[in-house]
């Protein structure tokens, strides 16, 4: 079915894209972070920024756009570089609303991404959160073209294709964790020393994904 588009061992490519969904990453730790701090509503619509962030990625993968940056690495490591940043900031913003949280807060441990994000938009901080990691779409290239056969269909029907899939999974994977970090959330308001160190351990990990972008380390 899928041959005709030029999509090639589904089933291969179907796994494979198991295990890249399920893999600990900024974007699934946001959105469980999310719905921890803000419940199902707001876990969703940090999910749907991701959603449309990959999806913009995707396209842009089809469109050619790893091709441009391996051509233009200067454009590549600028982009890595803001996004190495903004998690840093993301981060950096936990920690400071932990260790300085509003005086009017009955429970501040268990609102501190709350803090950290502002007024700003849930599904706009995921979003961002996407887009600015150029390493995505150089390993979409790398792993769709594996699934590919170029003399089959179009190739960029065939990439949005696999990029469907991948949602599909993604889709599944971050409401696990979405209805996963509410419950969990209702243990951590019970504790609050628990909370509190499971926010500084989520914005750590913010600040160690923010060295590895910067570094470059798969």
């Amino acid at each position: 079915m899928f041959e005709s588009v030029g999509v090639i061992n589904l089933g291969t490519y179907l796994l494979g894209a198991l295990f890249v969904i399920v893999l600990p990453g900024p974007n699934s730790l946001f959105v469980l972070a999310s719905a921890a701090a803000r419940g199902i509503k707001v876990g969703y619509q940090a999910a749907v920024g991701i959603w449309v962030g990959d999806t913009i990625l995707i396209a842009l993968t089809a469109a050619g756009a790893g091709t441009l940056l391996q051509a233009m690495p200067i454009l590549f490591y600028g982009l890595r570089a803001l996004g190495a940043g903004y998690l840093f900031y993301l981060g950096a913003r936990m920690l400071w609303a932990l260790v300085h949280p509003k005086p009017e807060q009955e429970n501040p441990p268990t609102q501190t991404l709350e803090q950290s994000v502002s007024q700003q938009s849930y599904f706009t901080k995921a979003m961002v959160l996407s887009l600015l990691n150029p390493k995505a779409i150089l390993f979409l290239l790398s792993f769709f073209v594996q699934f590919v056969d170029p003399t089959q269909g179009h190739p960029w029907l065939a990439f949005m294709v696999l990029g469907l899939f991948l949602q599909l999974f993604s889709v599944a994977y971050l409401s696990i964790l979405i209805f996963g970090g509410t419950h969990l959330a209702a243990g951590f308001r019970k504790h609050r020393r628990l909370s509190a160190l499971a926010n500084a351990a989520v914005a750590l990990l913010f600040i160690a994904f923010a060295v590895r972008m910067a570094f470059g380390v798969a």
